[in-house]
């Protein structure tokens, strides 16, 4: 399962919880609504653990991309100098994207 679906999944389990809670708060069911703030919970984590997964994700890119970019530069390898900034690019974008 991809970061993105695992990201979707928490947030319809966040917003479930959320309702869930909402509702036992309105017909005074505490029990509901301990269970749905548990489900909201458990969803907001899944988000960001899938969050954290895509940091480490562009944290490696940004990486390998910095190393083809300076192993470019010392054979004089414009083509593999210019890959690896764009990699190493890609990386910190994916990694700002998911903060």
């Amino acid at each position: 399962m991809s970061n993105a679906s695992k990201r979707g999944e928490g947030k319809a389990e966040e917003i479930g919880g959320a309702i869930k809670k909402n509702i036992g708060k309105i017909i005074g069911n505490e029990q509901m609504e301990a269970e749905g703030k548990a489900k909201e919970l458990q969803g907001e984590a899944k988000q960001e653990a899938a969050k954290a997964a895509e940091r480490t994700k562009g944290k490696v890119e940004e990486i390998v991309g910095a190393v083809k970019n300076r192993v470019g530069a010392v054979i004089g390898s414009e083509e593999m100098q210019v890959e690896g900034k764009a990699k190493e690019l890609e990386g910190e974008a994916r990694q700002k994207a998911n903060k």
